[in-house]
């Protein structure tokens, strides 16, 4: 501003009143037109050389630098760590698949298994899965001790060709759909490959769901791949493609499926679940003893899941499974611990234990486990007769529903009892077997859709006879 009161240095002539309220006015323009200039020369200029230099230094510094390249410009300091993640989830996680890797997954899943059922982990996923090859005579693939088979019929394949053809259940429970608190899974998921394939003639796909009624029970397909994200969407109408007990489907293509319970609004759903006890042997001298009840879905493959999750823990299925009513509308379910035999006590802190209700409504197969501990032996006192046996009773039921609907675990072992393996069953050979198209057509004679229910099933459930059980008809 002093440079503007510096009158004499303007070139005109001294004058007094409006002309000299004229020229200041002129001259305080320039300064208004020359100050933007100014500052957009001093401030600008480096202001936009340093946003270039910004940009070239992202353009060409590596990855592993760029939050250092960034520190440049920002003085932040860099993000923590994420936190870890549950072990069940930590295993899924990692770099993306490579191509090459995805290619010896689908290789894999896809090569001829000679009739037997493989049980393997691929792409951190558990699957169960048979895989043949298939002409114009058809053929049947099925995988053991799940209730799943897939029918490809003569004439699905054109004459003079081969196509090879995969089953697979999905034991990943992230593949599942995402369901509501209204929907509740009552099948296995499950995968005919290759993806996308079709045929002449539609196939039909099998597998067991749990659903007490069955018109209830919706099927749903993922047009997807297995190694996808899943895009599950419903098949037709509830009831459409299930039976009291079975889920059939006819194929066009091949893709993923599984079957959901959605009931009514106004109606309440409810689906039959298996409980099942498992724990480890009881040894001479053994301090402590794990017992773990499994909350699973009454479906073949449900119970396998549970036999092969217990496998490296040396866990083994004690007596038949107990069915249980579970209701889609009810609270969470409660395990409570009603005897102990003496010479045994509870290890944990609480003699009940609860099982949020989605986790058995969405059939994610829930355990809860007590743990019993030895009494010591008092002075002058052997327990040892005691001991050597353990008797529990427990109660199960829905939170608000004891007095109304409750089951009765009971679990017993002793020392003595043979816990050894039962021998492996020899397989008969190929010539005595009966042939694939006798023997499908021997099953579809002993298992006819009836609706009274007067099948060799109902008769097997007057003899005491659960289904599971009856692995084949000879």
């Amino acid at each position: 501003m002093g440079f503007f009161r510096q009158e004499h240095w303007s070139p005109w002539p001294r004058v007094q009143g409006n002309r000299q309220h004229q020229a200041t006015r002129r001259m305080c323009s320039y300064e208004s037109s020359f100050q933007p200039a100014q500052f957009l020369l001093l401030v600008g200029v480096p202001l936009a050389s340093a946003v270039l230099l910004v940009q070239c230094l992202r353009w060409r510094c590596p990855r592993r630098l760029l939050g250092s390249c960034w520190k440049l410009e920002s003085q932040e300091e860099p993000a923590p760590p994420p936190t870890p993640l549950p072990e069940d989830e930590s295993s899924r996680a990692g770099l993306p698949a490579t191509l090459q890797e995805v290619a010896t997954f689908y290789q894999e899943l896809h090569t001829p298994t000679q009739g037997q059922t493989v049980i393997r982990q691929l792409m951190h996923k558990l699957l169960v899965f048979s895989a043949r090859e298939v002409d114009h005579r058809g053929g049947c693939l099925m995988l053991q001790d799940t209730g799943i088979s897939l029918l490809i019929p003569p004439g699905a394949v054109s004459m003079g060709r081969q196509e090879r053809v995969s089953l697979t259940l999905v034991w990943d429970l992230t593949d599942a759909p995402s369901l509501s608190r209204a929907q509740g899974l009552v099948s296995p998921v499950v995968a005919c490959g290759p993806h996308g394939a079709s045929f002449l003639k539609p196939c039909t796909l099998t597998f067991k769901h749990c659903a007490q009624q069955p018109s209830q029970a919706r099927a749903y397909s993922s047009n997807t791949a297995l190694l996808d994200t899943k895009a599950w969407k419903p098949l037709g109408r509830p009831g459409d493609h299930t039976s009291r007990d079975e889920c059939r489907i006819h194929l066009s293509h091949f893709s993923l499926y599984t079957c959901v319970l959605e009931a009514p609004v106004g109606r309440e759903a409810r689906k039959w679940l298996q409980l099942a006890l498992f724990c480890s042997p009881l040894a001479p001298g053994q301090s402590h003893l794990q017992l773990r009840v499994y909350f699973l879905n009454n479906t073949p493959c449900a119970l396998q899941w549970a036999v092969t999750n217990e496998q490296p823990h040396g866990g083994r299925l004690r007596g038949p499974c107990q069915l249980f009513d579970f209701t889609g509308a009810r609270g969470d379910q409660c395990l409570k611990l009603k005897y102990i035999s003496e010479g045994w006590e509870n290890v944990d802190d609480s003699s009940c234990q609860l099982v949020p209700h989605l986790h058995i409504w969405h059939g994610k197969c829930p355990f809860r486990s007590f743990c019993f501990r030895r009494k010591a032996a008092k002075d002058n006192e052997d327990c040892s007769a005691l001991t050597n046996e353990i008797i529990v009773t427990m109660h199960t039921f829905q939170d608000g529903l004891e007095t109304k609907y409750m089951e009765i675990l009971r679990f017993q072992a002793s020392e003595e009892e043979s816990w050894t393996a039962p021998p492996p069953v020899t397989q008969p050979p190929a010539c005595n077997r009966l042939p694939p198209e006798l023997f499908e057509q021997l099953q579809m004679l002993l298992e006819p859709n009836s609706i009274t229910g007067n099948d060799w099933r109902r008769l097997a459930s007057h003899l005491g006879l659960c289904g599971m059980k009856i692995r084949r008809v000879t």
